[in-house]
């Protein structure tokens, strides 16, 4: 087989970040089905959150993940959890890469980490591939094909993957709304009216329906890989730490918090990281009515859980901000990540009207 071209989402490891491979390739050698010939470890660029490697052994290769430089929020940044659902899911999902080990000794590569199988696809964030230019058709396409790979997730039966017993359904939103509620407390973030009123709204307008389902809790466009020719398909949907049982309007209406329409605000189109606002994407609207008709959930609350996505999305953006002020990490990108904070925290305000 030929050797893919090189990765546009790979780098040269950061020398803050770069792997310990005196301790790594032995450990390796010894667990993952192929690994004859020399190592060679590139780093992917993309992600704010996660650390993400190529480890590649003559033709073999492999992902290698593992937990953000710094201290993490507790129970975020799960790959013990990653690596369960991927090494389960694989089998009755097409889009789950499969994962073939974890380790938790932190005397290896200093955090616990995972490796999984290797998928090949673009990343499509928020600038559209130049085959889409003028091409409507396409962009519709791709949008279609985000709502229906989070259906097809979302009618698995947990049970006929062997995560019948991943999370607790029950209590789920609430679990949610109090969760991400003291991660924003504790992200280092200064007194902000705004946010207090928008968690207290959320609080008072929480939905009382709970249905369930196999919640991926990071799904977005460029957590996916994207097969460019026609008809685009999905190739993997990557990004699985988070993934549990729970409401699955929280995966909707993560989705459509980034889901740029052409009449939005301009801060929330510079904001989103889908290219969803160039012509030919569904509107958010049809996009619900599209995942309606295909999972047959009650989509009456939708609205609460893109209020919430925003305030989520505040929360996550502060704890990679407080890591850089704190020199935790030196990636220069997150130098501007305070106003990044302050948008989200104003789409909140203004999907709850407040």
């Amino acid at each position: 087989m030929t050797r893919p071209t090189l990765d546009p989402e790979l780098i040269h490891q950061r020398s803050d970040e770069s792997l310990p491979t005196e301790r790594l390739e032995p450990f390796l050698r010894e667990r993952l089905p192929s690994t004859a010939g020399e190592l060679s470890v590139m780093q992917f660029g993309g992600g704010h959150a996660n650390l993400t490697y190529l480890l590649r052994f003559a033709e073999q290769e492999y992902v290698l993940r593992r937990p953000p430089l710094g201290p993490i929020a507790p129970r975020s940044h799960d790959m013990a959890r990653e690596h369960r659902v991927l090494s389960r899911l694989s089998a009755g999902f097409p889009l789950a890469p499969n994962s073939f080990l974890f380790c938790d000794d932190d005397e290896i590569i200093g955090a616990p980490f995972q490796v999984m199988e290797r998928r090949h696809g673009q990343v499509i964030r928020r600038e559209l591939p130049l085959e889409c230019d003028a091409r409507p058709d396409i962009n519709r396409r791709i949008g279609e094909m985000m709502i229906d790979a989070l259906a097809d997730l979302h009618l698995i039966r947990r049970a006929d993957v062997g995560l019948g017993d991943l999370g607790h359904p029950k209590g789920f939103t609430q679990r949610q709304l109090d969760g991400w509620t003291k991660r924003w407390k504790a992200a280092g973030a200064e007194s902000n009216p705004d946010m207090e009123r928008l968690i207290a709204w959320l609080y008072k307008n929480r939905p009382t329906l709970e249905q369930s389902a196999l919640v991926h809790n990071d799904y977005k466009l460029d957590n996916m890989l994207v097969n460019r020719s026609e008809p685009w398909r999905a190739v993997a949907i990557l990004d699985w730490d988070m993934c549990t049982s729970g409401e699955p309007l929280a995966d909707l209406g993560y989705l459509l918090n980034q889901w740029a329409q052409p009449d939005d605000p301009p801060l929330w189109i510079e904001e989103s990281t889908m290219p969803t606002a160039q012509p030919g994407f569904a509107s958010r609207a049809e996009s619900i009515e599209r995942y309606a008709a295909k999972t047959g959930y009650d989509c009456d609350a939708i609205h609460w859980h893109c209020a919430f996505a925003a305030m989520r999305f505040a929360a996550i953006i502060q704890q990679i901000y407080i890591r850089y002020v704190r020199g935790q990490t030196l990636d220069d990108r997150f130098a501007t990540f305070d106003v990044r904070v302050a948008t989200y925290i104003d789409k909140g305000c203004s999907i709850a009207r407040l």
